[in-house]
C-alpha cells in the first residue's frame, strides 16, 4: 500500500459520509496492475464492524454473465436481491431489489470491482443505483481500467450518467522512483533500472521482485513465466489448466479439473503466483493468468478448454455464459448448438443486450445444427438485438432472413410477428416504403386468425407508420381498433403505445391539447405496467410535441426525466432523441456552444444512428452554417434526402427548415426555392403552424416576401407582416436571440442593426452577421465593429485551428504520438481530430489528405483566408 494513503482515506472518508446519510460514488482507476484490488481490500479490512460490505466483480468472458457481479455480491445475504436474482427477475424488479439492499439499516458499501467488463444488465442496475446513493446514504464504489476506455466504452454511459450522484475520483498513479527504490531494497536489483522497466506499476514491480535475482526482464510476461519455470511440472501443468479460466477458478471446478493434482498447486500459492480465496482459486493478478495462457500454443489451449467443457457439463444447471466462453474457445459445435440460444434469450430478458448478440452470433455460426424453423426464431430474435444495439442495418438483414425461413412454414403467427419486427427495422433505418410494406403483409397474414395478440401488434405498428408519415384520419382509426383488441388480450404495452401515436396523430389533426393528454396518458400507462420501451417511446414522442408547440420549460422537464429513464433502462436510441431535443432547446435560447458540443457527439459519437440522422445532423449543420463553415452543405443535403425518404413530419421539418436558413446564409436562392417547392405543400395542414411559420420566415430572407397564414404562430406572423419591432419583443419574450437578433437586423436604424450585430456576434454566428455589417455601412456608419479575429475565421476546408495545426504536422510526417506531444494534447484527441481532417478533406488516408491539402493550398504559412459564399458559382443541388 506505499503511495495510497490518500486514495484509503478518500475512501474511508466516504464510508464515514454514508453514515451521516450523505452517500456518494466512489471511481477507483487506473492501469492493469496499478493497485486497484489492493486498495480496495485494504478499505474493505479497514471499515468499522457496522458496515456490511457487498463485493462482486465482472469477468473476463466471451459474453459476461447478466447480473453476474450483482449475483456475487448479494451471494449468501438472504436480502431481497439475492432473491430477485434467484427468481430470474429483471429491469424494474431489480432496480427494486437493489435500492431495497442499499437501504436496509446500517451503512452498505457496494464494491464492483473490473466494471469495464460489466453486462449491459449489469451497467444499467448501476446507473440506476448511482443515481440514488445520495438518497439511500450508501457507498458504492467501482474499479475499472481508465486506459481501456474508448469514446464508445459501454461504460462510459454510466459515467456519462453520474451528473446526479456524488462523485470522489480516484486515478491510481504509478509509484515513484523513491517507492520503488523501497520495495527493491535489499534485492540487489537496481532500483532505477526496475523503475525504468516498470514505469512504476506496482504489479510489475513485485513480480520482477519475486524472480530470482538476474537481469531485469523486459516484460511482466517474461517476469511470471520465469516464476512458473522452476515450478514443479505438476504445478506447472496445474497452472496451465486454470489459466484458460477467467477471473476465478471455485473450488468444485478446481477438483473436478485437476483431480489429485490440486494439492501440486501449494507450491505456487507459497510463492505467491495463486491465491485462496472465498470465490475459489485465482492468480494473484489477471496480468499473470494471462501471460501463462498466452504462452501455451494454441491446441494446448483448445484441449484445455474442452476439459473446462467436459466438467461444466457434468452439473445439473451448469453457468451458461461460462460454459460458452470454453465452447467456443474450443469448437465445440455441440455444446454451443445447445446451449447459446437459450443463455442468449436469458441474457436478452434480463437485458444485457451485447451479451446477447455473442451468444446469438455463437449459435448462428453452426446453422446446420438448427431446423429451419428455428434458425428462423434465432434470427428473429438476433435481430431485436441488433436493434437494440443501433445496428439498424444489419437487423435488417437478419430480419429479412427470419422472414424468408418463417414464410413456408405453418406458424403464421410467428411470421406475422417476425413481418412486425421487420418493419420497426425498416423504419428505424429510414425506409418507411418496406417498413409500410412489412406490417400491411403482417396484417394480411395475421388477420385470418382472428382478434390475436399478434394482429394488435400489426395494427399498432400500422398505425403508429400512418400517424408518423401524416395519414392521421386512417391512423386515428387503425389505433383506435388496435387499442381495443389490445385491451381484450391485457397488453399494456401496445395499449401504451396506442395512446402515444393517437397523440401524434392528433397533434397532426391541429389538436394540440388532447394530443399532449394522450402521450401522457401513454407515458402513465407504461409505467404503470412496467413496459420500459413504450415508456421509453413516450418520452420521445411527448419531447417532439412539445418542442413543436413551443414549449420550452415543458421539454426541459420531460427530457431530464426521460434521459434519466432511458439511460438507466439502456435504451440508448432513445436517449439519443432526447438529447437531439436537448440541444434543440439550448440552440433556441441561444447556448450556441452547448448544443454544438451536444450535437456534435451525437453526430460523431454513434455509427448507425439510423432515422434519427434526421434529427441530429440538421440543427448540427445550422449551427455550422451560422459560422459560416463551408461544411455544413455535404450533410444538410444527405440529411435533406434522406427526411423524403423518411416521410415523418419532425424528420422533414427539421431537415427541411435546416436547410432553407442554409440556402440563405449560402446566398443560394435555387436550393430554398427546391425546399419550398417540396416541403410547403406538406405543411399546409393543421398541425403543423409553428414548422410551416419557421420555414416562411427563412424563405423570405431567400426570395419573394411571404404573407403570414390563417393561424400563423406569433412571433414569426409580426415578421411576416413585416412589423420587426414587434417580432422582435416576441423573439426576446420567448428567449430566442438568434431569431430576435435577425429580426433587430431588419429595422433599417442604426440602434437596433448594431445591437443585432453584437447579439450575432455574441452567438458566433458570423455568416449571419457578414450582411449586417453591410447595411450598417449603407446606413452610414464609419467605423463597423470588426468581430471575430481572423484567427477564429472559417477555414476553407471547414476546419478549425486546431485540425489546422494538426494537418500541418501530419504533412510533416508525424504520427499520432508525436503530434500530440508537440501541440500538448492526448493522443485520443489528436486521433479525432485525424478523423475530422479526413473526413472533412474527403480523404481515406494520411498521405491522401496531404495532398489533397497540398493541392488546395492549405499548408501555406500564415492564417487561411476567411471563405466567402459566391451566388454566382456553378452547381446545382438535387433533389429526391
Amino acid at each position: 500500500m506505499l503511495e495510497r494513503d490518500r486514495e484509503l482515506a478518500e475512501l474511508l472518508a466516504a464510508s464515514d459520509d454514508a453514515g451521516h446519510g450523505w452517500g456518494s460514488v466512489v471511481l477507483v482507476f487506473g492501469e492493469a496492475g496499478i493497485g486497484k484490488t489492493s486498495l480496495v481490500r485494504a478499505f474493505t479490512e479497514a471499515v468499522g464492524a457496522d458496515v456490511r460490505v457487498l463485493v462482486g466483480a465482472c469477468d473476463d468472458l466471451m459474453a459476461p454473465r447478466a447480473l453476474g457481479a450483482l449475483r456475487d455480491a448479494a451471494a449468501g445475504t438472504g436480502g431481497p436481491l439475492e432473491r430477485t436474482l434467484a427468481e430470474g427477475a429483471a429491469g424494474e424488479a431489480v432496480f427494486a431489489a437493489i435500492s431495497a439492499e442499499m437501504s436496509q439499516a446500517g451503512r452498505v458499501v457496494l464494491v464492483v470491482e473490473d466494471v469495464h467488463w460489466a453486462d449491459d444488465a449489469t451497467l444499467d442496475a448501476l446507473t440506476y443505483l448511482a443515481g440514488r446513493v445520495d438518497d439511500l446514504g450508501t457507498v458504492l464504489v467501482l474499479t475499472f481500467r481508465d486506459d481501456e476506455l474508448g469514446t464508445r466504452h459501454p461504460l462510459q454511459r454510466l459515467l456519462g450518467a453520474l451528473t446526479r450522484a456524488r462523485v470522489r475520483r480516484l486515478p491510481l498513479r504509478p509509484l515513484s522512483p523513491d517507492a520503488v527504490a523501497r520495495l527493491a531494497a535489499g534485492s540487489g536489483r537496481d532500483p532505477r533500472t526496475l523503475h525504468a522497466v516498470t514505469c512504476g506499476n506496482p504489479f510489475y514491480v513485485t513480480e520482477v521482485l519475486a524472480d530470482t535475482p538476474g537481469e531485469v526482464p523486459e516484460t511482466v510476461a517474461d517476469a511470471v513465466l520465469a516464476r512458473v519455470r522452476v515450478l514443479g511440472e505438476d504445478c506447472r501443468t496445474a497452472l496451465e489448466q486454470l489459466s484458460v479460466v477467467p477471473t476465478h477458478v471455485g473450488l468444485r471446478l478446481a477438483e473436478e479439473l485437476l483431480g489429485d493434482r490440486l494439492d501440486a498447486l501449494a507450491e505456487a500459492e507459497r510463492r505467491g503466483i495463486v491465491e485462496v480465496r472465498p470465490e475459489g482459486l485465482a492468480f494473484r493478478h489477471e496480468l499473470a493468468r494471462r501471460a501463462i495462457e498466452g504462452s501455451l500454443p494454441a491446441l494446448r489451449r483448445r484441449t484445455l478448454d474442452r476439459a473446462v467443457v467436459r466438467a461444466l457439463l457434468t452439473r445439473r444447471e451448469p453457468d451458461r455464459d461460462r460454459l460458452l466462453h470454453h465452447a467456443v474457445r474450443s469448437d465445440d459445435a455441440e455444446t454451443i448448438a445447445a446451449h447459446a440460444p437459450a443463455a442468449a434469450r436469458e441474457a436478452a430478458r434480463a437485458g444485457s443486450h451485447r451479451q446477447a448478440l455473442t451468444h446469438f452470433e455463437a449459435a448462428l455460426r453452426h446453422p446446420d445444427r438448427f431446423t429451419a424453423a428455428d434458425r428462423a426464431g434465432l434470427m428473429d430474435d438476433y435481430a431485436w438485438e441488433l436493434y437494440n444495439a443501433h445496428r439498424f442495418t444489419s437487423a435488417v438483414r437478419a430480419g429479412q432472413e427470419a422472414v424468408r425461413l418463417y414464410e413456408p412454414s405453418a406458424d403464421p403467427a410467428a411470421f406475422g410477428r417476425a413481418l412486425v419486427r421487420l418493419s420497426r427495422h425498416h423504419y428505424m433505418t429510414g425506409e418507411t416504403d418496406a417498413a409500410e410494406d412489412a406490417v400491411s403483409r403482417a396484417v394480411r397474414v395475421l388477420d385470418p386468425l382472428g382478434r390475436t395478440p399478434e394482429l394488435a401488434s400489426a395494427l399498432t405498428h400500422q398505425g403508429a407508420l400512418l400517424a408518423l408519415t401524416g395519414h392521421s384520419e386512417r391512423a386515428v382509426h387503425v389505433l383506435d381498433q388496435a387499442r381495443r383488441l389490445a385491451g381484450e388480450h391485457g397488453c399494456p404495452d401496445l395499449i401504451s403505445l396506442c395512446l402515444n401515436y393517437l397523440g401524434v396523430a392528433r397533434a397532426d389533426l391541429g389538436e394540440p391539447a388532447p394530443a399532449l393528454r394522450c402521450v401522457r396518458e401513454s407515458l402513465a400507462t407504461a409505467l404503470h405496467a412496467g413496459s420500459h420501451e413504450s415508456a421509453a417511446r413516450a418520452y420521445t414522442n411527448l419531447a417532439e410535441l412539445l418542442y413543436r408547440f413551443g414549449d420550452l420549460a415543458g421539454l426541459d422537464r420531460c427530457v431530464e426525466e426521460g434521459l434519466a429513464f432511458t439511460r438507466e433502462c439502456g435504451f440508448w436510441s432513445h436517449a439519443y432523441n432526447l438529447d437531439v431535443h436537448r440541444c434543440l432547446a439550448l440552440m433556441r435560447r441561444g447556448e450556441t456552444a452547448s448544443a454544438e458540443q451536444g450535437l456534435r457527439a451525437l453526430v460523431e459519437g454513434v455509427d448507425d444512428p439510423g432515422m434519427l440522422y434526421v434529427y441530429s445532423v440538421p440543427p448540427y449543420a445550422r449551427l455550422l452554417a451560422r459560422r459560416g463553415d463551408a461544411g455544413a452543405e455535404k450533410p444538410l443535403i444527405q440529411a435533406w434526402h434522406r427526411a423524403l425518404r423518411q416521410r415523418s413530419l419532425p424528420g422533414l421539418a427539421y431537415a427541411g427548415i435546416a436547410y432553407a436558413e442554409w440556402a440563405w446564409l449560402a446566398r443560394r436562392p435555387e436550393a430554398a426555392g427546391a425546399v419550398r417547392d417540396l416541403l410547403l405543400p406538406f405543411l399546409d395542414r393543421p398541425g403543423r403552424e409553428s414548422f410551416r411559420a419557421e420555414l416562411l420566415w427563412h424563405l423570405a430572407r431567400s426570395g419573394p416576401a411571404a404573407e403570414p397564414f390563417e393561424g400563423c404562430p406569433e412571433p414569426y406572423a409580426a415578421s411576416l407582416r413585416g412589423d420587426w419591432r414587434t417580432a422582435a419583443e416576441g423573439f426576446a419574450a420567448a428567449g430566442a436571440p438568434y431569431e430576435q437578433a435577425l429580426e433587430l437586423a431588419e429595422s433599417g436604424e442604426l440602434g437596433p442593426t448594431l445591437t443585432a450585430l453584437g447579439m450575432l456576434d455574441r452567438l458566433g454566428a458570423s455568416a449571419a452577421a457578414d450582411p449586417v455589417r453591410a447595411r450598417l455601412r449603407a446606413l452610414g456608419l464609419r467605423r463597423v465593429p470588426r468581430g471575430p479575429v481572423p484567427a477564429t475565421r472559417t477555414h476553407p476546408a471547414g476546419l478549425t485551428a486546431r485540425q489546422s495545426d494538426v494537418l500541418e504536422l501530419l504533412a510533416e510526417g508525424r504520427t499520432n504520438a508525436e503530434i500530440a506531444r508537440h501541440l500538448v494534447l492526448s493522443v485520443r484527441t489528436v486521433e479525432h481530430h485525424v478523423a475530422a481532417i479526413l473526413d472533412k478533406l474527403g480523404a481515406t488516408s494520411r498521405r491522401e489528405a496531404t495532398e489533397t491539402a497540398r493541392a488546395a493550398g492549405l499548408l501555406h504559412p500564415g492564417p487561411a483566408a476567411p471563405t466567402r459564399w459566391d451566388p454566382e458559382s456553378p452547381g446545382t443541388v438535387g433533389f429526391a
